[in-house]
């Protein structure tokens, strides 16, 4: 499983933005539609696709692209 493409497509259609490429190091900063209303609607999309649950602590924890990535391979 590549959970790097994986989050690549779900930011892909989240932003309407089909050439969007991810790395490990991208954070909000470096996308202008990613502000907090959009962290919380992507932690959500994030948890139904891969079928997991993020603690409310760790949420303020993932700044970027790579700590997303590594939460969710502790997950599945």
């Amino acid at each position: 499983m590549d959970i790097l493409a994986e989050i690549q497509e779900i930011f892909r259609d989240f932003f309407d933005d089909e050439n969007l490429v991810l790395t490990e190091d991208t954070t909000s900063s470096d996308i202008e539609e990613w502000d907090s209303l959009a962290q919380l609607n992507l932690i959500v999309i994030m948890q139904k696709h891969f079928k997991i649950k993020f603690r409310v602590d760790e949420i303020p924890e993932l700044k970027k692209i790579g700590d997303m990535v590594d939460l969710i391979k502790s997950r599945i």
